[in-house]
């Protein structure tokens, strides 16, 4: 049952809204007086369900330290909704274990690092009685691993590292350095980091094209199924260009052979030093333009004139 002195210490300030400026003012705070005070319903009960979800949770104990409890935020971009649901976690989880709770937001790039390192306070400017100070990792502040036996001293680090320099110059001599650590390592080890490197560093920056050639070359003794994957995608984007170029180069041959085709019908004798000029050419256009003119020309020399290739 609540007591009334319970009831009088809180039900007073909705009936006199303006006494808190009287305490603030005996607290020696600055807060002006309102121009206008309602009161608010009191039932912070979710009407409806509200999923929230913190990306990672983990739980630390320490004879030395105690307990406590780490949220890990991967943050894209800036987000102004954000530290409100960051302060929403961080109290609901002390609330639920009921022992320390501590935030890390891990960036990309440097600005959104620095949005999300800024403290916020959800309080009056006069009173921070909650403030949100996330643990930020981030280009800014994480290292840069290219020591291969550095990598190799914490696999785990050297992968970070990576994810978080992926849009930097740096990425490169750090991938470098991550894949050449890898050699020899057992591949029950090497498989997670060379997955978590992959999906770190996306699918669209020239980052992952490096590493998956580094996987595909460096680690290719590696027989997991990631590995294999990776070099199965560098050999086909490989097939595909020698494809494309081999089909490029035979229709500039094949249309080669046509102008000499038509000049051959047409009677049209073709001197040695004109064949072997058509057959050399590896402009497709220029190809073209003396096809058309094969079609009329009175000598195998006719087809170049007017050519402004040709002066």
């Amino acid at each position: 049952m609540v007591s009334p002195p319970h009831e009088a210490m809180h039900r007073i300030f909705q009936e006199y809204p303006g006494l808190f400026t009287g305490v603030s003012r005996a607290l020696d705070l600055q807060f002006a007086p309102p121009s206008s005070v309602r009161v608010l319903p009191t039932d912070l009960t979710e009407v409806r369900p509200v999923e929230r979800r913190v990306d990672t949770l983990l739980r630390f104990d320490s004879d030395r330290d105690g307990s406590f409890l780490l949220a890990v935020e991967s943050q894209g971009k800036k987000d102004p909704d954000k530290p409100s649901s960051w302060a929403y976690y961080l109290s609901f989880l002390h609330a639920k274990y009921k022992i320390p709770v501590l935030l890390l937001v891990v960036c990309q790039d440097r600005a959104t690092a620095e949005w999300a390192a800024q403290p916020v306070s959800l309080s009056p400017r006069q009173w921070p009685a909650l403030l949100l100070r996330p643990l930020v990792a981030g280009p800014h502040n994480m290292p840069v691993i290219t020591d291969p036996d550095a990598a190799r001293a914490d696999l785990p680090l050297a992968t970070l590292s990576a994810i978080t320099h992926a849009k930097d110059p740096e990425v490169d001599v750090i991938l470098k350095a991550l894949s050449t650590a890898l050699q020899g390592v057992p591949e029950a080890v090497a498989d997670p980091i060379i997955e978590f490197t992959a999906q770190g560093l996306g699918s669209n920056c020239r980052a992952a094209e490096l590493w998956r050639n580094l996987v595909a070359v460096d680690l290719s003794f590696y027989t997991s199924y990631l590995a294999e994957e990776i070099r199965n995608e560098v050999r086909e984007k490989v097939f595909a260009e020698a494809r494309e170029k081999f089909s490029a180069e035979a229709r500039v041959e094949s249309r080669a052979e046509d102008v000499l085709l038509v000049l051959e019908a047409r009677g049209i004798e073709v001197p040695a030093e004109i064949r072997e000029r058509i057959t050399g050419c590896d402009d497709p256009d220029l190809l073209r333009r003396w096809l058309t003119r094969a079609a009329t020309a009175p000598s195998a020399e006719e087809i170049f004139t007017d050519v402004a290739e040709d002066g």
